[in-house]
């Protein structure tokens, strides 16, 4: 099971959101961005984007991990989205996106940013994982399976 309860709040969680383009789907995850981690929402749209302009954070199976440094109080945090339908998000296996686990750390954060990379994408790489995901039904049941949950209550 993973365990992401560090990175994610039941806030940052969010089911079936509606997302046409990469942009739109950064100015939501920006607004989210802003209300939990107090980072300026236009700044995290523009780093996202900055970002994607390097080359895709798609990495194939519907998955993308976009991300950036930006200084904040807060460490490390993120921002999972389940779209309700896929957006070309350039992958190279060419198929659109539905899970997106966006990650923002501050400059310093250094190893911390790309060990929450790595987990991120061990998680994400998972066919099993993947598949309990777009199948949970609702933000809480997502926010259970990305936060270890099921695992904690089982012990």
């Amino acid at each position: 099971m993973y365990d992401f309860h560090d990175l994610l709040t039941p806030e940052t969680v969010l089911a079936d959101i509606s997302a046409g383009t990469r942009k739109a789907l950064f100015a939501h995850i920006a607004g989210v961005t802003e209300k939990r981690c107090g980072i300026d929402a236009k700044l995290v749209a523009d780093r996202l984007s900055e970002r994607e302009k390097l080359g895709t954070t798609a990495f194939g199976g519907g998955i993308a991990i976009p991300h950036a440094r930006i200084d904040h109080p807060d460490g490390v945090c993120g921002v999972f989205v389940r779209l309700d339908r896929p957006i070309d998000f350039g992958a190279v296996d060419e198929l659109p996106v539905d899970l997106i686990f966006a990650l923002f750390s501050p400059a310093a954060a250094g190893s911390d940013h790309l060990k929450a990379l790595a987990r991120i994408s061990r998680a994400l790489r998972d066919a099993a994982f993947r598949a309990k995901l777009r199948g949970a039904g609702s933000a809480d049941a997502l926010y259970a399976l990305l936060s270890g949950v099921e695992a904690r209550d089982a012990a």
